[in-house]
């Protein structure tokens, strides 16, 4: 038996789409996960009632899956787009620890509602995630390892090193919204810059 083909949204559904998962990132961002209900969504991207959104949506986890999913594929675009023109191992981790911060800074409220609905159970993360998260950053280290940038380390430990203290930038948001968020980023390039660089003693072996 052939598997039925999922029909390709019309532009107006997925502009109807794109217009609920922006008032859900609202929602969850102003009043929380747990009070983000199809009502008070559908009252932010005003619609005239909760249908609109059960057409579109199977339920609420399949909104809140959509939200992550358009998250993460922007900072994903965004990232690529940055690291396209580095040369080295070393300024590819500078401009990977940077540009993450700066799209942090940049998106707070989708940032926000990411925070909400990971620490209310809206998504889940298991090994699977945890290391498909770590590949990029690891990917990086291994890179700089090969080309005799970094000095011997484990990878994996210090990807999950560095991806945690990004990681850590929107928690700390919701405590000192005033962060400089660029001294941040450049204290977290000098640290992890001088825990991966071989020194000139390493290379002599010394």
């Amino acid at each position: 038996m052939q598997a039925t083909q999922r029909r390709a949204p019309t532009v107006t559904e997925a502009a109807r789409r794109a217009q609920i998962v922006a008032a859900a990132i609202d929602t969850i961002a102003d009043l929380g996960y747990r009070q983000a209900s199809f009502a008070r969504i559908a009252s932010k991207a005003g619609l005239s009632s909760t249908g609109l959104i059960s057409y579109h949506f199977a339920g609420k986890g399949d909104l809140m899956a959509q939200v992550v999913d358009e998250t993460v594929a922007a900072m994903s675009g965004y990232m690529a787009e940055r690291m396209a023109g580095c040369t080295s191992a070393a300024a590819a981790l500078e401009t990977y620890i940077r540009a993450t911060v700066e799209f942090v800074a940049g998106h707070r409220r989708q940032m926000k509602a990411l925070l909400e609905i990971f620490m209310n159970g809206g998504m889940s993360y298991g090994s699977g995630t945890e290391l498909v998260v770590l590949s990029p950053v690891e990917t990086l280290l291994r890179d700089g390892q090969a080309s005799g940038e970094f000095r011997d380390f484990d990878p994996r430990v210090m990807a999950a090193v560095i991806q945690r203290a990004i990681d850590g930038v929107p928690f700390l948001l919701e405590t000192q919204p005033d962060m400089d968020l660029g001294a941040y980023a450049a204290e977290l390039v000098t640290t992890f810059g001088l825990a991966t660089r071989r020194s000139s003693c390493d290379a002599r072996d010394c």
